[in-house]
């Protein structure tokens, strides 16, 4: 499946919704991120369970700034509403590769009593 344009108001429904959910944050004028984006479309067609959504930094202001973007592109990933990665920098394919294996191979029980084991600190 090829990715998905978010915007302010499609973010949160996505990411809450979706299961596992990939979130570029890019912009037209930004070379690593136009390098980065035929990886981006390839992992996101090998894995059609997965969301893939891209946010073009320009058109979405107030949501990359909400989201503290300060580099691009920056990849997010977000897993039953919750964010459990995030990187700035172009990812090469098998790096891409293996943190969607982990991803998909978190135990977020264990993610979820880390969270509130922090809030309780």
């Amino acid at each position: 499946m090829a990715p998905v344009e978010l915007t302010a108001d499609t973010f949160e429904p996505t990411i809450v919704e979706s299961g596992i959910v990939l979130v570029d944050f890019w912009a037209g004028w930004c070379g690593p991120c136009l390098a980065f984006a035929p990886i981006y479309d390839a992992a996101a067609s090998d894995n059609a369970d997965i969301v893939f959504g891209k946010v073009d930094t320009e058109a979405q202001q107030e949501l990359s700034s909400a989201m503290n973007i300060r580099s691009i592109p920056t990849l997010m990933i977000f897993r039953d509403g919750i964010g459990v990665f995030s990187q700035a920098g172009a990812l090469p394919r098998p790096v891409l590769d293996d943190l969607i294996g982990k991803v998909r191979a978190l135990d977020m029980d264990v993610v979820r009593a880390q969270i509130t084991e922090r809030a309780n600190a």
